[in-house]
């Protein structure tokens, strides 16, 4: 897959950070997208890989560590989705 010459032009003009902010922001799961993906072990390893590239970026290895390898529990299969954050547990009174 080849840029073509007008986003080449826009990449070159973006800094490394810029560029990484922006992929995070595209590959993030929103709470719109969440029952869809929530399953999805590529868009989910996806999402912290992009956003290791950020931590990393901004001189945060420990964080961008921590994201790495909850990406490779996704893709390793050792690591299972979350109930849903919109549902909560039930109140106990």
């Amino acid at each position: 897959m080849s840029l073509n010459v007008e986003s080449k032009s826009v990449a070159t003009q973006m800094s490394n950070l810029e560029l990484a902010q922006l992929l995070a922001e595209k590959t993030t799961i929103s709470s719109y997208d969440w029952h869809k993906l929530k399953n999805d072990r590529q868009a989910q390893a996806l999402q912290q890989l992009t956003s290791s590239l950020v931590y990393l970026l901004n001189d945060q290895p420990e964080e961008a560590l921590l994201r790495i390898n909850q990406a490779q529990g996704w893709l390793n299969r050792s690591i299972k989705p979350l109930p849903c954050p919109t549902h909560g547990h039930k109140k106990t009174h």
